[in-house]
């Protein structure tokens, strides 16, 4: 009796349970308090981080692959939806049948808006440089300036899938603080007239607009750059299930339940690659600092960009529409309206916010194809 006890105890995880896994978990805990607690990007957030609670449970060998007799674990066989560049691009499907690229239309000029936002990316791709990264990492850290978390994941997928972990859990966490990073930067950078500008109302947008917009895009940006086609084509294909206003079931499904299944799959994997072994090291940290700065340097970007339009134009574009320029929709299109009201309670900014916003999406996913196209 004594042996099958002994044996019993041996199987269980606890004497293989280590600090760092329990490290690992307190982690999962906060991550999972600010999912439910804070709503901080909880439809990410909270599957991520019980992805990673479940890949630091001892001896349950979910992400372990096949073989040496093994079936493999369950949470391997869905990571081969990232590892086959599955999920990112559906998650863009999602996007583009969910947003309006209405005010990008009515509003050509929004997307050097978009362009400028980019300048954090490639900035923190030569620090990253720099600081011994080689050039797949440094790629793969500097898109987190995106703050697209799908655009991240598939990037790293591809160049750097050692980083994947540490990578994804920076990219959706700066998206989430979005509301808390961006306003003193927006607040610094700006004058309190210039918060206060009151834009002109956008012009109607024609449904052959809306129509041929996603299809010109494709073409054009998939034969400059057929690396980003996946993610570029799927989000237009998205938003033509929108605007065609024929494909109503297609539209919804690609909003709701096909979208709700994948960000399940993808969250949760990729919060399983953030084991303890390769998520607990100084470069991690050092990759979450990067990330950081690298989101805050689009935003400035994005508003200084912002300020030289407000300039030229008279006074009448508000430079708090650049800071949406990050890919982060419509949560940075949000901000720019907020604070914008916070100077000047009568003042709507959310739909011309909404250019820069669907601009940096674009632009995020151009970023993105250029690397892969370079180091690809």
């Amino acid at each position: 009796m004594g042996d099958m006890f002994a044996k019993l105890l041996q199987q269980t995880g606890l004497l293989q349970l280590t600090w760092q896994q329990v490290l690992m978990m307190v982690i999962a805990g906060v991550l999972i308090y600010l999912a439910i607690e804070k709503k901080y990007e909880p439809l990410l957030l909270l599957p991520i981080s019980f992805g990673m609670l479940l890949a630091n449970l001892p001896a349950a060998g979910l992400m372990n692959p096949p073989g040496d007799g093994h079936i493999g674990g369950l949470l391997w066989y869905l990571y081969q939806g990232v590892e086959l560049d599955i999920y990112p691009p559906l998650i863009f499907l999602g996007v583009g049948a969910m947003t309006d690229f209405g005010p990008l239309i009515a509003n050509p000029k929004s997307i050097l808006l978009g362009a400028a936002a980019q300048f954090g990316v490639f900035a923190t791709f030569i620090g990253a440089l720099l600081f011994g990264f080689t050039a797949q990492q440094s790629a793969s850290i500097g898109i987190i300036g995106g703050a697209d978390g799908p655009t991240a994941i598939y990037l790293a997928s591809k160049l750097a899938p050692e980083l994947l972990g540490a990578i994804a859990i920076a990219a959706y966490s700066y998206m989430a603080l979005v509301p808390i990073i961006q306003p003193p930067i927006m607040k610094a950078l700006t004058t309190k007239e210039e918060r206060g500008v009151v834009m002109e109302q956008l012009r109607p947008v024609t449904k052959t607009e809306r129509i041929l917009f996603p299809i010109i895009v494709t073409i054009v940006g998939s034969l400059l750059l057929p690396s980003a086609a996946p993610l570029l084509g799927m989000l237009m294909l998205g938003n033509l299930f929108r605007e065609s206003l024929v494909v109503d079931r297609l539209s919804k499904t690609a909003q709701n339940e096909l979208n709700n299944i994948v960000v399940i799959f993808l969250g949760v994997t990729v919060g399983a690659t953030a084991s303890a072994d390769n998520f607990l090291t100084s470069q991690t940290l050092f990759i979450i600092a990067l990330g950081l700065v690298a989101f805050a340097v689009s935003t400035a970007c994005g508003v200084l960009l912002g300020k030289i339009m407000y300039k030229l134009s008279g006074g009448k574009v508000n430079p708090l529409i650049g800071s949406a320029g990050v890919s982060a929709v419509p949560m940075a299109a949000r901000v720019s309206q907020v604070v914008g009201q916070q100077e000047n309670p009568g003042n709507f900014l959310l739909m011309h916010a909404m250019g820069p916003n669907v601009a940096g999406v674009i632009g995020t996913v151009v970023a993105a194809g250029v690397f892969l196209a370079i180091f690809g």
